[in-house]
Formats: C-alpha cells, sequence, structure tokens
C-alpha cells in the first residue's frame, strides 16, 4: 500500500491544502492512487469530534487518527461522521511507558492498556489502530484481521530512539504483524532523506 502521512503540524499550518498538496505531489510522482494518511488525533465531547471529522471528509482521507482514550462514544463519533474513511485509534502514544503512564493515573502494563483500549475502539467502529512495535503481535493475535496496525516508533537498526520510549525496527514491526510503519525524523532528519528512505525500504526487505 502507498500511503502519505499528512500530520498535525503541517494540517495546523496549512489546513486542507497540505492533502491536496501531498496528492499533488504523488500524482506527479505517477502515484495517482495514493492513500492519504491524515493523523489529527482528534480528541474531544463526541459531537465536536464528529464535527471535526465532516470538515475533513471532501478530503477523502483513507485514515483518520482519533485518541482512543476518547471513549468509545468519541470513536463512534468519527466513524458515523466518516463511513468511508478508516478511523483510526490512537492506544497509548509511543512518547509513553509504564511509569509515564502511572503517572497519569493509568493502571497496567503498556500492553495491558493497549489491549484494553483497542478492543474498546474496534467495538466502537474503528477500522484500525496505532499501536507502537512493542504491542503489534499482541494485538495481531485479539483484533480481527481486517483492522489494520499502524506503527509509529519506528527506528532502523542503530539509529537514535528520540523521545520514543517503545520502539522497534522496521522489520521486527513488519515480521509482528504491522500493516503501515510511521517513520518521520529517521527519513526527514537525515541530510539525505531520499537515501535514508531507500535504506530503511531495503532493511524492511532482508
Amino acid at each position: 500500500m502507498r500511503c502519505l502521512k499528512v500530520g498535525l503540524e503541517a494540517f495546523c499550518r496549512d489546513g486542507h491544502l497540505s492533502v491536496l498538496a501531498a496528492r499533488d505531489a504523488a500524482r506527479d510522482a505517477d502515484h495517482p492512487d495514493i492513500s492519504i494518511f491524515l493523523d489529527l488525533k482528534l480528541h474531544d465531547i463526541p459531537a465536536t469530534v464528529a464535527g471535526a471529522a465532516r470538515a475533513v471528509a471532501p478530503l477523502a482521507p483513507t485514515y483518520l487518527t482519533v485518541h482512543a482514550s476518547g471513549g468509545p462514544q468519541m470513536v463512534c463519533a468519527a466513524v458515523e461522521a466518516l463511513p468511508d474513511t478508516r478511523v483510526t485509534a490512537v492506544t497509548l502514544l509511543t512518547s509513553l511507558d509504564q511509569a509515564s503512564a502511572r503517572e497519569l493515573g493509568i493502571s497496567g502494563s503498556p500492553s495491558d492498556i493497549v489491549a484494553r483500549w483497542a478492543s474498546t475502539a474496534v467495538d466502537a467502529g474503528a477500522r484500525a489502530l496505532v499501536c507502537s512495535p512493542h504491542e503489534v503481535a499482541l494485538l495481531r493475535s485479539i483484533v480481527p484481521s481486517e483492522v489494520h496496525l499502524i506503527t509509529p516508533g519506528i527506528r532502523p537498526a542503530g539509529a537514535s530512539a528520540h523521545d520514543q520510549r517503545r520502539a522497534s525496527t522496521p522489520a521486527q514491526a513488519l515480521a509482528d504483524g504491522s500493516d503501515l510503519l510511521v517513520i518521520g525524523r529517521p527519513i526527514t532528519g537525515e541530510p539525505d532523506p531520499r537515501a535514508a528512505a531507500i535504506a530503511i525500504a531495503e532493511e524492511c526487505r532482508t
């Protein structure tokens, strides 16, 4: 699957134009059928999230992220507002570990939290989930196969983890059952992003 992520920074700066520009770039690269992963991580009361989802409906994103921690009613509101989009529930952020979760009053290990939130979100209609590489295999064993698993916190072998607490290599995440890898700074932070992307693609093939 060919997919371009439009994240929160780009969308806050350029709005709908960020998605249109991504599609134009894909078309220029002879990939007119590119999927758009609109990573806005919506988190608010159900009515507000539904309104935000309807506001991006003209962009027809393949994926739109919402926070699973917003609860099943919020996830359901997004699903009902965008029935043709894979509403994607973000579980525990990859920048958080067990100590961080405990500080927020969330009990259990990261795996326990992710499994609970993922199951609740899928029951509410989410058709994709975001989880760290550490939980991919677990979720693949408990959610339906048609639910897509999207994995941030991806770092090539030997690369810095930056602020990611639960990271892994692209090859391992794919082997564990990830459908899409989210790889940002290991590409965008390199002097030659194209070469970095090619090297990561090669690592995935080994």
